[in-house]
């Protein structure tokens, strides 16, 4: 069987899978990656750039060569190589625990439980909750699905396009290391350098598609696209602007403003000014906007894995 079909069947059973079942509860393969990383972390962990490498290139790198290993076993079965994409693609995609939990946030909100939508928010992002209100929360809510959108599902996908099971799995890797290191705490700011730009790499053409996804999903692609180049780059993030900016025009709502990390207070600009203000219904068209990039991000990711795969056959043909 041929790798693009290999891929094609693996990875639409693997998102089905992820639809169907979720992640798992315990034993999840990326948490057994974290506990790893925070191992060699322990032993590695110094206030250098250069240690800081290392520790990505350790960590990102040993995943991606069990991947590669695990192919080669697998090569010659072409059951089994559909089956090893799916299983990867399971483990690295979350896009049904995001709409999960995205929506016990907007229940908790829409019952008017705000103190069980702040206990619930961590689940999702890492911002202070306390410091924010119903309608912060649901503003935080909203932004955390579209940003994740890219990081859990999309993104993935796009590098098991070009790279099957090490993509996927290299991509989740360097993601999750991003999250553990990759920010600006005194403890990161110099050894989870490295992390944090290998992400940027990364996710840029994941990001980028979501975007694109986004404002042909949504109800207002006009505005999607407007939001995006207006406003995109005033984002500190190169990967979360076109993302959040593009879902923002899609769903006509204002994202952005003042948020709290860790007790450090950020003032952000706003996306798409021109919108409304986020309501907690709003949650619930992110959620389903969402599902929809993902599925078109699959068909779009099989796609051009088809169209490279047959392009480089006719060009090996005399």
């Amino acid at each position: 069987m041929r790798a693009d079909r290999v891929f094609a069947y693996g990875a639409a059973a693997g998102l089905l899978g992820d639809l169907l079942l979720g992640d798992p509860r315990r034993g999840h393969p990326v948490a057994a990656f974290g506990r790893a990383a925070g191992a060699v972390e322990r032993v590695l962990w110094r206030d250098h750039r250069g240690w800081g490498a290392l520790h990505t290139a350790v960590c990102a790198g040993g995943a991606v060569a069990l991947a590669v290993a695990a192919g080669r076993r697998v090569r010659t079965s072409p059951a089994a190589s559909v089956a090893l994409t799916a299983a990867a693609t399971w483990a690295v995609v979350g896009g049904t625990s995001l709409g999960r939990e995205a929506r016990a946030v907007g229940g908790a909100l829409a019952a008017g439980d705000v103190d069980a939508a702040r206990e619930r928010l961590p689940h999702l992002c890492g911002r202070d909750p306390q410091a924010l209100d119903a309608d912060g929360i649901a503003r935080a809510v909203v932004e955390s699905v579209a940003e994740n959108t890219s990081d859990a599902v999309v993104g993935a996908l796009v590098w098991g396009a070009v790279a099957g099971v090490p993509g996927l799995v290299g991509f989740r890797a360097v993601n999750t290391l991003d999250a553990m290191v990759g920010h600006k705490s005194p403890r990161y700011r110099r050894y989870g350098w490295a992390s944090a730009r290998l992400d940027d790499v990364a996710g840029w053409p994941g990001a980028r598609l979501t975007a694109v996804l986004a404002a042909v999903a949504g109800g207002d692609p006009r505005g999607a696209v407007r939001a995006w180049r207006a406003d995109a780059g005033k984002h500190p993030s190169p990967n979360a602007g076109p993302v959040e900016a593009s879902f923002a025009g899609a769903l006509g709502v204002r994202l952005g403003g003042t948020l709290s990390y860790a007790g450090r207070v950020e003032h952000r600009p706003v996306l798409n000014g021109s919108g409304r203000a986020v309501r907690v219904a709003d949650i619930e068209r992110a959620v389903r906007l969402s599902r929809r990039v993902g599925l078109l991000a699959l068909a779009v990711s099989a796609a051009g894995r088809l169209l490279v795969t047959s392009l480089a056959g006719k060009g090996r043909t005399p």
